[in-house]
């Protein structure tokens, strides 16, 4: 079966409901508003996972029985998962066996990588770990006929932007990035992560402004939930690497996606310097776009060790 055959038979009998913004905004009536909106765990990678969803009020909070659910790791490039530069596959286990424990009819593990798929998949140790599993696939995306093109209300930098089908046509979606530096956004985390559901990578890149789209993107892919990897970071030579690599031993997991990214700011030193939040240009346009929130004083975040 190939991979446009493997879409459309997994979604055949799935409604098509509207873009995940706006089923976030039919959540969030009903989201307890005394729970975190963020919550940074420290420690052994699958007991932080489990204890960031304690946190945030389980994961039937997130996860229905039934659904299908869509784990956008980072996995741009074939490195091996020491260097920092890709989502450790351990924590997306964890993840997966969590949703499948809750209920998920399937997982989805996909992403647009920057090289070959398969090779990506493999080198960063993902296909092994996720062998034998038969409700997780594994699926890079890498052709046209996988993207739909959406408006952007309101975009400057986008005014339109083929996103991955997969967004609409999928339950839940869990953003989970990596943490790095990045040469042209300083960082690389979770609202620059969603960059692996487009198409047109080169437009953002070369033929618009960057940090005003990655903000504008944000607008309209917004995950339910985003667990940012930060057990080990990339502090230097991102995205690609190699480059200098800090064992953090930390998970971000959180409801707003901006304030898991302003955190994950203050976690370390990136290319050698120490960044505010308030420097660092995508965080602040997408704070403008009301994206989420950029001043963690005003958040109600929590920081454990397990």
């Amino acid at each position: 079966m190939n991979r446009r055959t493997f879409i459309d038979k997994t979604f055949s009998t799935t409604v098509l409901g509207s873009l995940l913004s706006d089923r976030l905004r039919a959540s969030e009536k009903d989201s307890d508003s005394s729970l975190p909106l963020f919550a940074a765990v420290e420690g052994d990678p699958e007991k932080s996972v489990d204890k960031a969803f304690e946190l945030l009020g389980g994961i039937q909070t997130f996860i229905k029985p039934g659904n299908v659910v869509l784990l956008k790791p980072n996995v741009s490039f074939p490195n091996p998962k020491e260097w920092g530069s890709t989502t450790s596959p351990e924590i997306i286990k964890a993840v997966a066996q969590l949703a499948l424990r809750a209920g998920a009819q399937r997982v989805i593990v996909a992403d647009n990588t920057m090289r070959q798929g398969t090779l990506c998949f493999d080198r960063c140790g993902l296909t092994e770990t996720f062998a034998g599993m038969e409700k997780v696939h594994l699926l890079p995306i890498q052709q046209e006929s996988f993207f739909e093109e959406i408006q952007v209300p309101n975009g400057k930098a986008l005014r339109s932007v083929k996103i991955a089908k997969l967004v609409r046509k999928t339950d839940v979606m869990i953003n989970m990035p990596c943490a790095k530096s990045h040469a042209a956004t300083d960082v690389s985390f979770g609202l620059k992560n969603l960059m692996g559901l487009i198409w047109d990578r080169d437009f953002f890149h070369n033929r618009t402004d960057l940090n005003s789209a990655i903000a504008e993107l944000a607008t309209v892919i917004r995950p339910q939930l985003t667990i940012l990897d930060a057990t080990r970071a990339m502090l230097t030579a991102g995205p690609t690497g190699p480059g200098k690599v800090q064992e953090l031993r930390t998970i971000v997991a959180g409801t707003d996606p901006l304030a898991v990214d302003v955190f994950a700011a203050g976690l370390a030193s990136w290319n050698n310097r120490t960044l505010q939040a308030t420097a660092i240009k995508h965080l602040t346009n997408a704070y403008a776009l009301g994206v989420g929130k950029l001043d963690l004083k005003k958040v109600n975040g929590v920081h454990v060790k397990v």
